[in-house]
């Protein structure tokens, strides 16, 4: 991490969703709604799937970790965004600042190994169902839930290291309601090409592997279940894995749109709203896609809330 003596700013002003004060507790309302919401279902959902036997098997196993996964995401960007607005003025120190980018960072790799972990669980399940207890014991899924998130936190700092190579001068507006690499970078008064190259070189290396993976997977998932005799089979085997693609395709989608772009084809106001859908209401939405349409979770559920009544 830089030193004071390195760059000239100690601190950051986040510009967020600038607007009359009014609006801006009507914002501070719906975003902290959507975030106790996103702690309560991916809760649930963790507190479920250990309490209940019946759900004690690797996809489950997955769905947990995910959950956790989600709830750290989202509480990277919004409570430090809900403070904001109860502010006149929403300042961020540069070492909060790169603290949390790395955290962004962390987190969003970590997600797209989770996918492709997941994505190979449907692959055994599905494609070799006789030998799924078999491959998919409990040592490879707990290698591959702490292989991602290793694997999270190195990509983490190779994608933080180039930020903290930069300069920042006199402008310290930050067009964003976080600390993200591209608003950064171009406040920085110091060469960004080789920080922007760097960015762009992992970052298109990373999300191509992961996104090519997937693609393999659900191909040989598809081409499986067409082969399945039973109509009543085949629509199980696909309902169960059209959530898990559903989700692969709006969290890609929006990454791509976000990350994968020239730094000189941003534009930051429509971009914030991309980034406040991938950021807060993706880890809203995958529980409600991936868990509470299963009817394994519904049923535990259902006997957890009459227990406690």
């Amino acid at each position: 991490m830089k030193t004071s003596n390195q760059t000239s700013v100690n601190e950051f002003i986040l510009l967020g969703f600038p607007s009359s004060q009014e609006i801006q507790m009507l914002y501070f309302i719906i975003l902290l709604a959507i975030y106790l919401l996103t702690l309560t279902t991916n809760g649930i959902i963790i507190i479920i799937v250990r309490v209940n036997p019946k759900l004690h098997s690797p996809m489950y196993f997955f769905l947990s970790n995910f959950a956790f996964l989600e709830i750290c995401y989202i509480t990277t960007t919004v409570p430090k965004m809900l403070s904001g607005f109860l502010q006149e003025k929403n300042t961020i120190s540069y070492r909060h600042c790169v603290l949390q980018l790395f955290f962004f960072f962390t987190f969003g790799p970590t997600e797209l190994f989770f996918l492709v972990s997941m994505a190979y669980d449907r692959y055994i399940a599905i494609c070799y169902p006789l030998q799924y207890c078999t491959i998919m014991n409990s040592r490879l899924c707990k290698q591959l839930v702490i292989g991602s998130w290793l694997s999270g936190f190195l990509t983490s700092g190779t994608l933080t290291i180039p930020i903290t190579q930069l300069s920042f001068c006199s402008l310290k507006v930050i067009n964003h309601f976080f600390c993200d690499f591209l608003p950064l970078l171009k406040l920085s008064c110091s060469d960004t090409k080789a920080s922007e190259a760097a960015f762009f070189s992992l970052s298109w290396s990373l999300v191509l592997v992961s996104l090519v993976l997937n693609v393999v997977s659900y191909c040989y998932i598809l081409l499986t279940i067409l082969r399945i005799p039973s109509t009543t089979g085949r629509q199980k085997a696909f309902l169960t894995c059209a959530s898990h693609l559903t989700v692969v395709m709006i969290f890609y989608g929006t990454v791509i749109f976000m990350y994968l772009r020239p730094a000189a084809k941003y534009a930051f106001d429509t971009d914030k709203i991309v980034s406040l859908f991938y950021s807060v209401l993706t880890p809203l939405l995958n529980p409600l896609i991936y868990s509470l349409r299963n009817r394994d979770v519904i049923e535990a559920i259902k006997k957890a809330f009459a227990k406690i009544s």
